[in-house]
């Protein structure tokens, strides 16, 4: 009890790298639990510093933020994201062993190893951890060629599995990811699946004729997107492959927002090809719903391989504007199983630039129902991945782990 008597509220500590303002979409969905989450918990959340905001501490919308002094470098290289994954973990252990005794530890996966670092600071405290896996590493580095030597690729395995086989509960975004989970040594009776969730009444279906749209010409064009991150799992070359065989289309626009490893890639690639492919930053939350309204269909891609290991976290917010998806991923992916479910796109086998260069060419040419595909997507995510639903099934599953608990 305090000293006038109510009930003290439990504290949450969370850990993860990305939070507001930052434009990834792991730091959008923790900002949007967090602050959801607030109105129960005491909630701090130990982040990275960045350029846009530096260490210290602040509090926003009820949420106790705490910046740990981390580097910041470009993650195209390597090495780079390595230096921001170490001084962040290095930071994050100090604040979180220092901290104020919490009733409940929460963690993401960004960096990948965090969860380990959050193991460490709730048995310090003897509470109970919770860890969010929004991708399966280090193997989706293995299938995508970014991480090779077996000793290193071998002692990232044994950090995940450390945190994996000790945490009290572990929540999968998909299906397939809980079995991939349970593969790697997660109790079955520990793991849960939330999906990812979307702000339903912050994205919403805007027209065509937007002012984002009008402002970047693309009012006349026949608009296919990319929005989200540009990064090695999202097979962005095949959609760049694609537009070679599009070229007759004179106002057809291919438009790929967004920033990642791969865009100084994509962007070389689609000059030698003579692609003409529009690149531009990731855009501001305040123009989300005019930006992605703005395409007539969104590529959705996911290379071979990865379904269970990476789930596209931008896909619910495309659903959310009532615009179509074309998924180029896996048959048994979460993506294309939503996509065939409930009829909200289409789904074509990845790394098939030919193939997805026909499917975009019948939608150009009125074969596929555009308008009736979003609006079913925009329905499937009011009903059953609204952020509020999401927000509590997780307030559920902190109560339940922390029953009992001393």
């Amino acid at each position: 009890m305090s000293e006038n008597g109510a009930a003290a509220r439990p504290r949450l500590l969370v850990l993860n790298q990305y939070y507001w303002p930052g434009v990834e979409a792991t730091a959008n969905l923790l900002t949007e639990l967090c602050e959801g989450l607030a109105e129960d918990y005491d909630v701090t959340v130990i982040v990275g510093a960045t350029h846009d905001a530096p260490p210290g501490r602040q509090v926003r919308n009820c949420v106790n933020i705490v910046r740990v002094h981390s580097t910041s470098y470009d993650r195209t290289q390597l090495s780079r994201r390595a230096a921001n994954y170490v001084t962040y973990l290095a930071g994050s252990v100090r604040e979180g062993l220092g901290s104020d005794r919490p009733d409940v530890v929460l963690s993401m996966t960004d960096p990948p190893f965090i969860g380990a670092a959050a193991r460490v600071v709730a048995r310090r405290f003897r509470a109970p951890l919770v860890v969010i896996s929004q991708d399966v590493f280090p193997e989706i580095a293995v299938e995508v060629r970014r991480l090779g030597n077996p000793l290193l690729v071998g002692l990232l395995s044994q950090l995940v599995r450390f945190y994996l086989t000790r945490a009290d509960r572990v929540v999968a975004i998909g299906e397939t990811m809980r079995r991939r989970l349970e593969a790697k040594g997660a109790p079955a009776e520990r793991l849960s699946v939330i999906p990812n969730w979307v702000d339903t009444g912050r994205l919403v279906p805007r027209p065509r004729d937007n002012d984002w749209a009008r402002a970047n010409g693309l009012v006349d064009k026949f608009v296919v997107m990319h929005s989200g991150n540009v990064g090695h799992a999202q097979n962005l070359e095949t959609l760049v492959r694609a537009g070679t065989f599009l070229r007759d289309l004179d106002d057809l626009e291919i438009v790929i927002v967004g920033y990642g490893p791969m865009l100084a890639r994509l962007v070389e690639r689609a000059r030698i090809l003579e692609v003409p492919i529009r690149f531009m930053p990731y855009q501001p939350r305040e123009v989300l719903s005019d930006s992605l309204s703005s395409a007539d269909v969104h590529v959705v891609g996911l290379a071979p391989g990865l379904a269970g290991y990476v789930v596209p976290s931008r896909f619910y917010g495309i659903l959310s504007v009532g615009r179509p998806v074309i998924a180029a991923a896996d048959a048994e992916s979460e993506t294309v199983a939503v996509v065939r479910e409930v009829g909200c796109g289409v789904a074509i086998a990845p790394g098939r630039p030919e193939l997805l260069a026909e499917t975009i060419r019948d939608a150009y040419d009125g074969k596929l129902e555009l308008a009736e595909m979003g609006r079913r997507g925009r329905a499937y995510v009011e009903t059953e991945v609204d952020r509020s639903s999401a927000i509590g099934r997780y307030r559920a599953l902190l109560r339940e782990v922390s029953a009992g608990r001393p």
